[in-house]
């Protein structure tokens, strides 16, 4: 079985400073698992969301139709449910309510039995001069491998 599919939030890095993160299970139709398994998924612009009984819910998570389907097919945007445990669940209610904090997708993965897992992290947003600094180290970064690899050469 395929196992190279690693759907990123590549933004979510750069926009929020990460605190705690889990792996949770995703609920999936047919046509869905299908079309994460062809790569066709994007959590760019998703978070997650708690509703009136305590489950957490991905909202703005974008799975394309998968193409062999027939008219059963699914919806790309609709809200799909998170398994986590109990105790992981109230904490990061608790969290959520409390302190303020978001909750977002990091990255979406199948693993060694091919089911399609999620990674959340309890996340805080970063202020403008944070993303600043983040770009300038990431830029100080790039500057000295460069150094580096021509020292090497």
């Amino acid at each position: 079985m395929q196992n190279t599919i690693n759907i990123k939030n590549k933004k979510a890095h750069f926009e929020y400073e990460l605190m705690d993160k889990f792996t949770a299970g995703i609920v999936l139709a047919g046509t869905e698992i299908k079309a994460i398994r062809e790569g066709r998924a994007s959590i760019t612009e998703s978070f997650c969301e708690f509703n009136e009984r305590d489950e957490l819910f991905v909202i703005n998570m974008q799975i394309d139709e998968y193409s062999h389907a027939s008219h059963f097919n699914h919806k790309p945007k609709a809200e799909r449910k998170l398994l986590l445990q109990k105790r992981e669940l109230k904490k990061l209610s608790k969290e959520v309510k409390t302190s303020g904090l978001t909750i977002v997708p990091l990255r979406v993965f199948l693993n060694d039995r091919g089911l399609a897992k999620m990674q959340i992290a309890l996340a805080k947003g970063k202020k403008l001069y944070d993303k600043r600094d983040s770009i300038k180290d990431r830029d100080n970064k790039r500057d000295l491998a460069r150094v580096k690899k021509n020292f090497n050469n």
